[in-house]
């Protein structure tokens, strides 16, 4: 069995940083993708994909990935099921990431380029993952 998802995009927004109940970081975002082909119209039509990065992948995240900064994920799809507060079972498709590359620089005061993490953020051998099962905060 193979589940294996590689993206590029742009964040459509900062992500957010949250934490389990046991102090698990994890942040989420959005990517926007546009699709390789024209509509009838001559619209390029975009994808949205939710993106979840745990622990220090996603502390790193949060601190140097912006609304707008391109990126590159590599990771799974998780599909998972929740309640929400009207009791309606929902669904929801999440890209789980294990690899993301800041692919653009990230603009510091005055225009400057800041210092980040370097082109690459790969926390893979160094990160746990057998305990993913927790709840999202959010």
């Amino acid at each position: 069995m193979l589940n294996r998802v590689i993206l590029i995009g742009r964040l459509t927004r900062d992500p957010e940083l949250r934490y389990t109940p046991s102090g698990t970081p994890v942040a989420k975002f959005s990517l926007a993708i546009d699709r390789p082909f024209l509509d009838k119209q001559g619209n390029r039509g975009t994808d949205f994909i939710d993106v979840v990065a745990w622990r220090k992948l996603g502390e790193l995240c949060a601190r140097y990935l912006g609304k707008g900064r391109l990126a590159a994920v590599e990771g799974r799809l998780e599909i998972r099921a929740y309640d929400d507060n009207q009791g309606i079972r929902r669904k929801v498709a999440e890209v789980v990431a294990d690899n993301v590359r800041f692919l653009d620089g990230a603009k510091g005061p005055g225009g400057q380029e800041a210092q980040g993490p370097g082109e690459e953020s790969s926390f893979r051998d160094e990160i746990d993952f057998s305990d993913d099962d927790e709840p999202l905060p959010f």
